[in-house]
């Protein structure tokens, strides 16, 4: 049997309540991505081009530090990682994340919220960061969908 996490980064706790059912429900270890520095309410207006996430989004060289690691990451064969759509792809952190990390031989599955925007380039912007590993096409999903929809969706992984 094939060992899941589900490893997530929220802004402002949606993606984390998505996260903790998608957990539940398919029964996988839950690690949260914090960063060293947490971001704030000024850090996180898109509408503001000076706020600390438009200028972190600007520069795909960026990489915010995280504060964490998963302990023995080598455990796990089925990566489930969550995170809100900053500008059409998963926030800069979460290349951070992944590039901790030997992903070799593992799935990499992206999951995330947003009130409207798809995935876009989010694939294309992680590839880079997953060497090794099988990046699979992710999913974005409402604040309201339920366990079981978050099940039905993962179990092929």
């Amino acid at each position: 049997m094939s060992k899941k996490l589900v490893a997530y980064f929220s802004a402002s706790g949606v993606t984390g309540k998505v996260a903790k059912t998608l957990a539940a429900a398919i029964n996988a270890d839950l690690f949260q991505i914090e960063p060293v520095t947490p971001y704030t309410d000024a850090d996180l207006n898109w509408n503001d081009p000076q706020s600390r996430s438009s200028v972190e989004m600007q520069d795909k060289t960026f990489r915010p530090q995280v504060k964490n690691k998963v302990e023995k990451m080598e455990n796990y064969d089925t990566i489930f990682v969550g995170f809100p759509i900053w500008w059409y792809v998963a926030p800069t952190i979460i290349n951070t994340f992944l590039e901790q990390y030997d992903l070799t031989g593992k799935k990499v599955i992206p999951f995330a919220t947003s009130g409207s925007s798809g995935m876009g380039n989010t694939n294309a912007e992680l590839r880079g960061s997953c060497s090794g590993a099988v990046l699979c096409e992710g999913q974005r999903f409402a604040s309201s969908i339920g366990a079981d929809a978050l099940k039905v969706w993962a179990d092929p992984f």
